[in-house]
């Protein structure tokens, strides 16, 4: 599986373009588009490879491989309409493994090997079964392939259909690719192009997370650049390489870089198959064969199994006793909590439950801690179904699971969302409730430095927190919403503060200035000290907000 894994980053990793501009010998003219002949076969060799490395390794020193393989390409269909708009066929051959560099036999993991013995015998049909592209003006549209196949297999097939994905203009372009949504930039000059991608700026539905906090982030740097050379309003040969490097911020030496290369290069062409007749493009996949189902060009992302792990209850069974408050103070607890974590995460919403009805109430605050910290669907529904947050004397449990949300490493929309549902729902406790809006807050603060600050949920969370204090005649829970704020940071809150600052009670007063200290010293102007009392007022409130202003401007 990490055999295959790796195969499915190399071939990911560069979607590949092209973008004739000039009409010279052997080429055509940039009005009759890229398009395959009727009747001709393209046949290229292929050969994609990967390494793994340290950031400041060698190309001796890492660990890598080759897949080397010939694709045929040939068109299908053309629109009577529209000479640009065709269906392509892309085919994979004579798939063949090695290693990226010289190994000695005793290390050579490739060493009478094949590509069915990496792959499986299935996984490798799949992967030679032919693929059809919906291809338009060179751009793909549309990828047809089978619905039962791996999902490592399909994004194989999407790194090949991103492969001749390509551009008739120079220019910077927005382009879907097995990569996600990506900003390209496409650079032509007489037959050769060279398309550049930028990484970073690639959206896909899932993706990684690090830390809000950029001192225990995870920082990367990346390069993404594709050489061309056309022929005949084709691609003869194309060479890419890709460049990931990923450090951790509180250790930079702890890094490491994934190489990426591949090279297309057309060996030959030959007579192929004659183009079939049709109106529209789904209409003839189906008549080639029932079973095509159109693909998203972006890759799905590949789901680890866990081979001969326990269950969760089965782990929980050999940490327990690690969880007892008798054994916190010794560091196998801390490995054990991780590791539960990490279990967690591999869990279904029934299994997690069992494990948090089935705790001792002396080791039980630990295991909602676990559970909360791994962050996934199913441990967030276990952990809201098992709560009973309408039930004061559940105060010690309900307060570990906001906390460990507070302190969330990656929250989501759906994780507030949760919580603005405990807010709505009955509460128990009156510090609960407080805790819930307070911590809503700071999770209002991480999805806003994620660019999630438009998000429904945040948007709701705002307009609650914003609109709480005026609405509020108690002064505790003015002092509740203040809190929130604090911890949320919103720079629209920043007019509200002003205001308590000045006129609210002492300890409102108090909390309305130690958050403005905490703003970004740029939003602080002349207006945020204007209504602040003037120097001749007396008491120890006045001394503290002139202070404050000193502090701020």
């Amino acid at each position: 599986m990490l055999t295959l894994s790796l195969i499915v980053f190399c071939l990911i990793s560069p979607a590949l373009g092209a973008t004739p501009i000039g009409a010279g010998k052997g080429e055509r003219s940039v009005k009759a588009g890229l398009r395959l002949d009727n009747g001709k076969l393209h046949r290229f060799s292929y050969s994609t490879e990967v390494l793994l490395d340290q950031a400041r390794g060698s190309v001796e020193g890492g660990a890598g491989y080759r897949m080397s393989s010939t694709v045929d390409i040939s068109l299908v269909w053309r629109s009577p309409s529209s000479k640009d708009d065709q269906l392509v066929k892309v085919a994979v051959r004579d798939v063949r493994m090695e290693n990226v560099t010289p190994r000695p036999d005793n290390r050579n993991i490739f060493l009478g090997s094949t590509a069915e013995s990496v792959l499986g015998k299935g996984n490798l049909a799949a992967l030679q079964r032919p693929l059809i592209l919906h291809w338009s003006a060179g751009k793909v549209k549309t990828l047809y392939s089978y619905q039962n196949e791996h999902t490592i297999i399909k994004n194989l097939k999407r790194g090949l259909a991103s492969l001749i994905q390509l551009q008739l203009t120079s220019g910077k372009v927005e382009e879907v690719d097995v990569s996600g949504k990506c900003a390209v930039e496409y650079q032509a000059a007489q037959n050769r192009v060279t398309r550049i991608k930028n990484l970073d700026s690639c959206k896909t539905a899932e993706t990684g997370f690090t830390s809000h906090s950029e001192v225990l982030g995870v920082s990367s740097k990346s390069s993404s650049t594709t050489e061309f050379i056309l022929q005949d309003g084709f691609i003869k040969s194309a060479v890419s390489e890709e460049a990931v490097t990923l450090l951790v911020n509180t250790r930079r030496a702890t890094a490491a870089t994934v190489l990426s290369r591949q090279k297309l290069e057309l060996v030959k062409m030959e007579a192929g198959p004659q183009e079939v007749a049709g109106k529209d493009p789904g209409s003839v996949v189906k008549k080639l064969d029932p079973k095509l189902e159109p693909l998203g060009l972006a890759a799905d992302r590949v789901k680890s199994e866990c081979k001969g792990c326990p269950s969760l209850w089965q782990h929980w069974q050999k940490v327990r006793k690690h969880f007892e408050p008798e054994s916190l103070s010794h560091a196998v607890a801390s490995r054990s909590f991780l590791a539960l974590i990490q279990t967690v995460r591999r869990s279904q919403k029934e299994e997690i439950l069992k494990v948090l009805q089935n705790s001792s109430r002396s080791a039980l605050p630990q295991v909602v801690d676990a559970v909360t910290s791994a962050q996934t669907s199913a441990s967030l529904e276990a952990i809201l179904q098992f709560l009973d947050f309408s039930d004061p004397k559940g105060l010690v449990l309900q307060e570990r699971f906001l906390y460990a949300c507070g302190f969330s490493s990656h929250p989501n929309e759906r994780m507030l969302k949760a919580l603005l549902g405990v807010w709505n729902g009955k509460i128990g406790s009156s510090d609960i409730r407080e805790s819930v809006v307070i911590i809503m807050g700071a999770l209002v603060r991480k999805l806003c430095q994620k660019g999630g600050c438009e998000l429904p949920t945040v948007l709701q969370v705002k307009k609650l927190i914003l609109e709480g204090p005026e609405g509020s005649k108690e002064e505790a829970k003015v002092q509740m919403y203040l809190l929130a704020m604090k911890n949320a940071l919103l720079p629209e809150a920043i007019p509200l503060l002003t205001k308590f600052s000045e006129s609210g009670t002492g300890p409102v007063s108090t909390i309305a200035i130690t958050t403005l200290q905490r703003y970004d010293h740029a939003l602080i102007t002349e207006e945020v000290g204007r209504p602040l009392p003037s120097p001749d007022q007396n008491g120890a409130h006045c001394h503290l907000l002139i202070t404050a202003v000193v502090f701020l401007v």
